[in-house]
């Protein structure tokens, strides 16, 4: 008997397998996609934040030429330093950037900066703390109905840390942080293990007590003063989050969970490990896109001020604490010490982005890579200065993005001087004598070319035509 595979079933295909559930990954002969005339491309993004800036010693110091983290020229013509050449094979994949930053943590210690990193809220240096909605949330409200997790939130530290001093790069339409995973064996249970068998009851369970809950509630509001309503209705916002989760995993509970190969990780690693956990954490992040279980993600990889675990990456190549090694630029090979840490976050992220590149897009166009737009960078450049961020977009040709370049905008700073040589604190309370561009004319622009339709973002209402 012959059998149209395009118009079948998946989930009856698999339940007629002799009563066995298998968890298999996504086949492009169940959606139909193998016969489609023009392939519909996913569409994917993921940002990466490094903290404590990056080494920018002064033009006479002798570690400029190698050690300066920004390229030497400018456009295409550009060199990467040692600090950045491991992305030299993907030099046509990448666009490097300087001259940009939020307006509103310019006079921000880079200390309490990362929150802001995604958001370009007003997050200020003390006091009354209030964000906005991440350029990931943006876009996984977008996204998230297409797949099991509407986005993923990572972080080396894992959870949400505290105002001004984030473990998570992520924030809700509330503008309230949303906890970061960071252990990898979690992560793949998450992405990869099917769910206990009384999954389904517990969930209705939750909805019926969140339904009791929301009643309740309502009634009392009432009775309290604005203070109070106000602090319900956060509340309040909370449960409807936790309820649109529930409804979404009650959808997705007779869906097969992805099959893949993890014979080559080591799901137990720790950061006391550095580079093994970080390839780790790659590897999750390819295999979650991947297997299309979610098209956004956001990975922390250490908290400013050296505070948590994150801060032993650097004992990946050698060092202690990372924290401490922009600190230390005073020092004999200072500078060179600081950015052979940096050669090794490149190395790891290029390996990342090669792997992207070498895996075709299932039922589309190109690679992964093609398909996916990748951000890594900091709220910070030299020594915690909140200018001037160091920024490398990656990825996403199918939607239009131009690489192959070292974008470097405002005016007044254009061989970066004005940012470089920093060595203490004084440098963040400096009056700026240049102009940059706000970073979210950048983020507008990549929220337009991964299809999200909005006028402004983060306080901007431009775009850049360069990229």
């Amino acid at each position: 008997m012959k059998v149209n595979l395009a118009t079948l079933d998946r989930r009856k295909f698999l339940r007629g397998l002799g009563g066995f559930a298998l968890a298999l990954p996504v086949f492009e002969t169940f959606s139909g996609l193998a016969h489609a005339a023009k392939p519909k491309n996913k569409k994917r993004f993921a940002a990466f934040y490094m903290p404590d800036g990056v080494p920018m010693p002064l033009k006479e110091d002798p570690s400029y030429k190698d050690w300066s983290w920004f390229p030497h020229g400018r456009g295409k013509d550009f060199t990467f330093t040692k600090c950045l050449d491991p992305l030299e094979p993907l030099r046509d994949e990448v666009t490097v950037f300087g001259g940009l930053s939020h307006p509103a943590a310019r006079s921000v210690h880079g200390h309490s900066n990362a929150d802001q990193f995604l958001t370009g809220a007003d997050t200020g240096d003390y006091g009354d703390y209030e964000n906005s909605i991440s350029l990931d949330q943006l876009f996984a409200a977008q996204e998230g109905e297409h797949t099991r997790f509407s986005s993923m939130v990572l972080s080396t530290d894992g959870g949400t840390g505290s105002p001004r001093g984030t473990h998570t790069i992520s924030f809700n339409e509330q503008g309230r942080p949303i906890p970061a995973e960071h252990k990898p064996k979690h992560i793949f249970d998450m992405l990869f293990v099917k769910s206990s068998k009384d999954a389904a009851r517990r969930l209705a369970m939750s909805k019926s007590a969140l339904d009791d809950l929301v009643a309740d509630a309502r009634s009392l509001k009432r009775s309290l003063s604005k203070h109070d309503q106000e602090t319900l209705q956060e509340y309040l916002d909370s449960v409807r989050d936790t309820e649109i989760k529930i409804e979404k995993a009650k959808r997705w509970m007779d869906i097969p969970l992805p099959q893949v190969d993890v014979d080559h990780l080591t799901l137990d690693i720790t950061p006391e490990d550095p580079r093994v956990y970080l390839q780790t954490m790659y590897e999750l992040i390819y295999l979650a896109f991947k297997t299309d279980s979610t098209r956004t993600v956001t990975y922390q990889l250490g908290r400013e001020n050296g505070v948590g675990a994150s801060d032993y990456l650097a004992r990946a190549v050698g060092f202690n604490l990372t924290h401490q090694l922009s600190h230390k630029t005073k020092e004999p090979d200072g500078y060179k010490n600081f950015g052979t840490y940096c050669n090794f976050l490149s190395e790891e992220y290029g390996r990342f982005l090669t792997k992207l590149k070498s895996t075709p897009e299932v039922g589309g166009t190109g690679n992964m890579l093609d398909n996916t737009v990748l951000l890594f960078g900091s709220a910070s450049s030299a020594f915690h200065l909140s200018r001037n961020y160091p920024l490398i977009l990656a990825g996403g040709k199918n939607m239009g993005f131009k690489h192959g370049q070292y974008l470097k905008y405002g005016s007044g700073n254009e061989d970066n001087q004005a940012t470089s040589g920093i060595r203490t604190d004084v440098g963040w309370r400096g009056e700026m004598d240049f102009k940059e561009l706000p970073l979210s004319d950048l983020y507008l622009t990549m929220l337009h070319k991964l299809g999200v339709e909005t006028d402004s973002f983060g306080g901007s209402s431009h775009t850049l035509a360069e990229v």
